[in-house]
């Protein structure tokens, strides 16, 4: 988003700021892509952000057998086919690390987490909202030519219920992390993109338009209501978000038959749960991807009661068989 120029920022402006204009190019898509047969063949990455949800995208990518939102599909996210045939084609295919300075790099042809433009424009709450989802990620598959498509939302874990009960079919993976490690990422991050957004106001504009409010100037918790830690630059209120949604994710999911918890450490740590993974996916064609656990030594004042409280949740969490 940094090394857009002024014609892009202002492209970019103008499609996602507009429901009119996200609607009708969905439209447009529809009339002249018609869609194939409906397949609801899908897999949805989500968890709270810093879980390593990211890296779980690029990884089951890797497989070359899922269709996924891509940087050449911006701006217009809901209409790829359209955007493939109207814009200029480019061969950057040079390799850049995201502005988060996390080691994970992208280039124009890598998955990225543009899915939530869907729901800033169709409201979960009507039904047709789930037939049109069905539409929009056929033509995604419809484009990358692909029988499965891959979805990376961190938003998507206010939704899971829905989802899975409208797609009760699909696979869903929920990543967790160390609750100190993960929350102490969410501060150093919010930090950082506060600092980023001063310096640069689209970089503020640009994550708002996407639905990316997981830290920055448009940070939203995730859970609101009866917060003992409100100050946004306390790692208390980060673990507290940790701690606030994964109980509620561990009662409400952990015997669901197509939800599957995905812990980050294990990944890093265990090449056998990889292997798992893909069996659960029916990745038949094993591969290798190099997971990388990036532990900090963290000396903040942490409460001893809400991190009790999250450990807890988290060894919980680790206990959990994957459901093959």
């Amino acid at each position: 988003m940094y090394k857009y120029n002024l014609i892009e920022k202002n492209l970019h402006k103008l499609v996602l700021s507009s429901r009119l204009i996200r609607e009708t190019t969905f439209d447009i898509e529809k009339l002249l892509f018609p869609s194939r047969a409906i397949n609801n063949n899908y897999v949805f990455i989500t968890g709270v952000a810093r879980s390593g949800t990211t890296i779980l995208l690029n990884s089951i990518y890797r497989s070359d057998l899922y269709a996924s939102l891509t940087y050449s599909d911006m701006p217009f996210i809901l209409a790829p086919n359209l955007w493939s045939k109207i814009s200029i084609k480019t061969n950057n295919s040079i390799m850049k690390e995201r502005m988060h300075g996390d080691g994970i790099e992208f280039n124009i042809n890598s998955p990225e987490a543009f899915e939530e433009v869907f729901w800033k424009t169709f409201n979960e709450k009507n039904l047709d909202s789930f037939e049109k989802f069905s539409i929009f990620t056929n033509n995604v598959m419809n484009k990358y030519n692909k029988k499965r498509y891959l979805s990376k939302n961190n938003q998507n874990i206010k939704r899971v219920s829905i989802i899975s009960n409208h797609f009760p079919l699909s696979k869903i993976l929920i990543t967790f992390r160390d609750p100190i490690q993960q929350a102490f990422s969410l501060l150093t991050q919010h930090k950082k993109f506060i600092n980023l957004e001063k310096k640069d106001s689209f970089i503020s504009k640009y994550m708002l338009l996407i639905g990316h409010t997981e830290f920055g100037y448009n940070y939203t918790p995730l859970i609101k209501r009866n917060l003992i830690f409100k100050n946004v630059l306390d790692i208390n209120h980060w673990i507290e978000q940790w701690y606030l949604v994964y109980k509620r994710c561990f009662e409400n999911y952990s015997n669901t038959k197509n939800i599957n918890f995905i812990c980050y450490e294990k990944l890093c740590s265990s090449r056998n749960y990889w292997l798992d993974i893909l069996d659960s996916l029916d990745i038949q064609n094993i591969y290798e991807f190099k997971f990388k656990n990036s532990y900090k030594e963290i000396n903040l004042d942490i409460d001893k009661q809400i991190i009790r409280k999250a450990k807890n949740v988290y060894y919980e969490l680790s206990k959990l068989n994957l459901k093959l």
